[in-house]
């Protein structure tokens, strides 16, 4: 169901509930009616599921083996196999595309630069330079694949982690906005300030937020104007990067193998069988991702082009995986959210595994309030102290990038390790420190799939590579992802 057609059904139930003629319930622990004024009117607002976002489709969560599934040809020994589970979430259909990105510089542009903070929109500007090598001509790319409308459905590339990171959170912002919009609760505004545009977290955390009059929701025993909350139902959950482990099981899509709790047949990619070429009668020997079959071959023999791209092709191209997902195996790679190490594998909790937690809480006043917006519209966030974790049992510290990472003998600089506030390893993976420079640190991102340039051993799932979180590449893009809150199974009809 449409996100449009359940939220109308909530406004509906909201109608219902607001007017006191039915949908009256109890608490089933004291009694109490709920959405009573009379008794001091604790509200319980009608809801059925968690509605799915817009260009976002389900992934049933469940058990999987996590790394390596053919030989480590690269004997680079980082995805060690382990059985983990994951809970289900959504993944976008396919990939982020250029006209999606333009979008986002559109509303960038529009909202920043006249109010003299143009940094905001150049920070987001993608790499159209990537395209270059030393000794190939690829300004025609440079020039014209981001920007021109034949490339419109073609992957955005170029684009760096931190700035794949942003837009997500912009999406989110804009998708509850709408949400909001639609069903009157607040009024639209043609020309957002930098201050003052919607901000899904300022909304949430600031009851002045929006005007008097834009605020339709009511209290139940005073009838004044309210914001609507988290418990509404109504917003979203956040857009955000898939974990690795999140992007390796929806690409497999093991579902489609599945009978009972029985995986009939195991894969090495998206597609069953061990080449990139279909088996499907109709369409046997086609080529079913976007890589490179062989040295210096892109796309195949005119009048019978291989895969019929020699560069990114459409998002939308060959076909989707047993989740409905698009290019998981090739086309370009992924950014994910994990910081990279090698032995992650080997330490990462068997249950949603994730390596990248850095614990941050809104920055407060003496008064207990939290501070207004910064001055690109963001709640101030700061990190959570150590010190009011002393006591906890489940972590002490804000930044647990680097648990269980590294030992004594490894550090860089043993000094500045121990005057540093968080214990951080930026002595043992320094950036740049005297002039020496780790590969691998708390900047290294992952990024997963093969892409055009790849060969087919890449298009593994369960391959793993890494680059600096601030480059990017004319090979690596995104999609975005998002939590299923609630049961892991849609109770909708398909």
């Amino acid at each position: 169901m449409k996100t449009k057609n359940f939220l109308i059904q909530v406004v509906v139930l909201l109608l219902c509930v607001i007017s006191f003629t039915s949908c009256k319930e109890t608490s089933p622990t004291t009694g109490w009616a709920y959405n009573d004024a009379k008794n001091g009117g604790f509200e319980v607002y009608p809801f059925q599921e968690q509605a799915t976002g817009p260009g976002l489709v389900l992934i049933e969560g469940g058990t999987f083996t996590f790394g390596r599934m053919e030989q480590d040809v690269m004997y680079e020994w980082n995805n060690t196999p382990r059985r983990v589970t994951i809970p289900s979430f959504y993944m976008d259909e396919t990939e982020i595309s250029n006209l999606d990105y333009l979008e986002y510089l559109y509303w960038l542009e529009r909202v920043f630069v006249p109010a003299d903070l143009k940094v905001v929109y150049d920070n987001a500007l993608p790499d159209e330079n990537v395209w270059r090598e030393k000794l190939t001509y690829a300004e025609t790319q440079v020039e014209y694949y981001f920007r021109y409308p034949a490339y419109r459905n073609y992957p955005v590339v170029g684009v760096n982690w931190l700035q794949a990171t942003n837009y997500a959170a912009w999406r989110t912002d804009r998708v509850n906005e709408k949400i909001l919009v639609d069903e009157g609760l607040i009024e639209w505004s043609p020309e957002p300030s930098p201050e003052g545009y919607f901000n899904t977290d300022a909304y949430l955390t600031y009851e002045s937020y929006e005007a008097e009059s834009d605020k339709r929701l009511q209290y139940i025993t005073t009838g004044e104007y309210r914001n609507a909350r988290m418990e509404d139902g109504i917003l979203l959950p956040k857009y955000r990067l898939p974990t690795e482990a999140e992007w390796e099981y929806a690409a497999y899509g093991l579902i489609g193998n599945t009978l009972n709790e029985r995986v009939l047949e195991r894969k090495l990619y998206p597609w069953n069988g061990h080449y990139t070429r279909t088996d499907e009668k109709k369409y046997y020997g086609d080529f079913v991702a976007n890589t490179r079959r062989g040295r210096g071959d892109f796309m195949g023999v005119a009048g019978y082009l291989n895969d019929a791209a020699y560069m990114p092709a459409p998002v939308n191209a060959y076909w989707p995986n047993d989740y409905g997902l698009y290019n998981m195996g090739g086309n370009v790679a992924e950014w994910v959210m994990d910081v990279y190490r090698q032995s992650s594998h080997d330490d990462l909790y068997e249950l949603s595994p994730f390596r990248g937690n850095y614990y941050e809480t809104k920055k407060l006043l003496e008064d207990g309030t939290v501070e207004e917006r910064d001055s690109i519209g963001r709640v101030p966030m700061v990190p959570v102290s150590d010190f009011k974790n002393d006591r906890r049992r489940n972590y002490r510290q804000a930044d647990n990038i680097n648990y269980l990472d590294g030992d004594w003998a490894s550090l860089n600089d043993v000094d500045a390790w121990k005057n540093s506030s968080s214990n951080s390893t930026d002595a043992m993976y320094p950036k740049d420190i005297d002039g020496s420079y780790s590969l691998v640190g708390d900047h290294a991102r992952v990024y997963k799939g093969g892409s055009w340039v790849d060969i087919q051993y890449y298009a593994g799932p369960g391959q793993r590579r890494y680059l600096d979180e601030d480059e990017s590449t004319k090979y690596i893009g995104f999609r975005c992802a998002m939590a299923r809150l609630g049961a892991p199974t849609s109770s909708k009809k398909k």
